[in-house]
């Protein structure tokens, strides 16, 4: 058995065609069409290294440490990566990584950091073991980002580009940002270099008849909201339903919620030593036309990055590998595009930032083309992995696996799902359960917190936190909380012996 993990990045649960009509995702309906689309899937935090570090250890973030944005996944952690490569496996990662912060200090390098992120004689050297990955091609840039470099800027260099730079932001910022539309050509795009890489190393694969562990890694449609053409004009801003905010949802909501529909974001009594900027903490009040075209390009860039998902689908066809090949979508967090009001991800964990895109093609799976309500969450990508390949799950992964799950044998493998959100140490700190029906959200030192009944308010704009009529509900939902956390508790060895 084989494992083909591709995901993309901050996308909106409801951004392919089979589920939203104005979005044209092709590749990803048949992928759909042919295994099963989970729609009670859940990230383990609203943001990427807390995520995509849980993906590849099987552990919340709270467990495996890089616990926020500007942290790192310290490299003794036990990945996924490690299991497969020691299991006979190759192991790689084409596209974003993340694991480490733009910026490194003394105690804590970072390789994804200036000045060695753009030292591309460092990264035509560089060997080492990655996380668990033996081979691997990076980038960190979001579009025309200034973090361009590492493997793909090698890349672009190899492929003619020598004016690369011409295309991204300087790190100092410029003075004509491009907006919508990005001037890079779409041969040097990097969906095209994910597609192209990914696709070479599956031929090396089936040529040597090697099992693999892939994960193609796609950036899009991460903002900045820009695409090159003729992505960018794709859609009609016109003809797209915007999301917006029901008046008074955020009276009895806590106060970071209120604040941002103001014209300036107060700090006060968020700040605190050892504290940096929390994504989200700024005004979320736009432009109504403005909005409409980053959406129209938001979703030129899911059906751009679509039709290079489509060629790695292809390729696992042609080469023979999709019969045996454990094939997965998804992605690291979702995105607010208007949604309550808000356009920016952040300590908000409404159901457009925590809930995820989740297709499953399994070998082996008794039907296709079905939807299942069967709670997801990313913690348990590595442990189901194993598990399909028949790899002892490490006793330190306290995700589950869905193996049964995913072949059609078992309704369900979890009845919840536990989202942690640690922006600094003690200021923006809090947790989610989410069961079959009910969300509950509780925030450190603070007595406010979020109640939301998912089957009679799926939109989620009536917080019950403060209803008396619910308090009985709110200590159950509490009780099972607490109970959810004792039971994802790492257990890294057995008890062996009575003392």
């Amino acid at each position: 058995m084989n494992v083909l993990l591709i995901t993309s990045d901050q996308q909106h649960w409801n951004t392919m065609g089979f589920l939203n009509p104005q979005v044209k995702t092709p590749n990803l309906d048949r992928l759909a069409a042919g295994g099963t689309y989970y729609d009670r899937a859940y990230t383990v935090n609203p943001t990427c290294t807390p995520s995509r570090a849980t993906i590849i250890t099987g552990q919340y973030p709270s467990q495996h440490g890089a616990y926020a944005l500007g942290t790192k996944l310290l490299e003794n952690v036990h990945t996924v990566g490690d299991d497969f490569h020691n299991a006979g496996y190759k192991t790689a990662l084409v596209g974003k990584a993340h694991f480490q912060p733009l910026r490194g200090s003394d105690e804590y390098e970072s390789l994804e950091a200036y000045p060695v992120l753009q030292d591309l004689d460092f990264w035509r050297r560089y060997k080492e073991p990655f996380y668990g990955f033996r081979h691997y091609e990076l980038a960190r840039n979001h579009t025309d980002e200034a973090h361009v470099g590492q493997h793909y800027a090698i890349w672009l260099e190899e492929n003619g580009a020598e004016n690369w730079r011409d295309w991204f932001s300087k790190p100092t910022g410029f003075s004509e940002p491009q907006q919508w539309r990005w001037n890079i050509p779409e041969k040097y795009h990097y969906n095209t270099w994910i597609a192209e890489r990914s696709n070479a190393l599956l031929e090396q694969y089936a040529e040597n008849c090697e099992p693999f562990f892939l994960w193609s890694s796609f950036f899009d449609p991460h903002p900045s909201y820009l695409v090159p053409e003729p992505w960018d004009t794709m859609y009609d801003p016109d003809e797209i339903d915007l999301p917006k905010m029901t008046p008074g949802e955020h009276d009895k909501n806590p106060p970071h919620f209120r604040k941002t529909q103001e014209a300036e974001f107060a700090m006060e009594g968020y700040e605190e030593p050892d504290g940096h900027h929390i994504h989200g903490f700024h005004s979320h009040l736009h432009d109504e036309a403005k909005l409409r075209k980053d959406i129209a390009v938001y979703y030129g860039m899911m059906s751009c990055m679509d039709k290079y998902i489509g060629q790695i689908l292809d390729k696992l066809d042609q080469l023979g590998l999709a019969e045996n090949t454990l094939v997965v979508f998804t992605t690291d967090h979702g995105h607010f595009y208007g949604h309550h009001g808000l356009i920016a991800k952040g300590p908000f964990h409404y159901e457009d930032a925590v809930k995820i895109p989740f297709i499953v093609r399994a070998p082996g799976q008794k039907n296709t083309g079905i939807f299942s309500s069967a709670i997801q969450s990313l913690v348990d990508l590595a442990p189901t992995f194993l598990d399909f390949c028949g790899i002892k799950i490490p006793r330190s992964m306290t995700g589950v696996s869905q193996k049964v799950v995913w072949e059609g044998r078992e309704n369900a493998a979890r009845n919840h799902a536990l989202i942690e959100d640690r922006f600094n140490p003690t200021t923006m700190h809090h947790k989610t359960y989410v069961d079959e029906r009910h969300k509950i959200t509780v925030y450190f030192g603070a007595d406010y917190g979020e109640l939301f009944d998912l089957k009679e308010d799926p939109g989620e704009v009536n917080n019950l936190w403060d209803s008396a009529a619910h308090l009985e509900l709110k200590q159950r939902l509490l009780l099972k909380m607490v109970q959810a956390q004792l039971g994802a508790e790492p257990l890294p060895m057995p008890r062996i012996f009575a003392a």
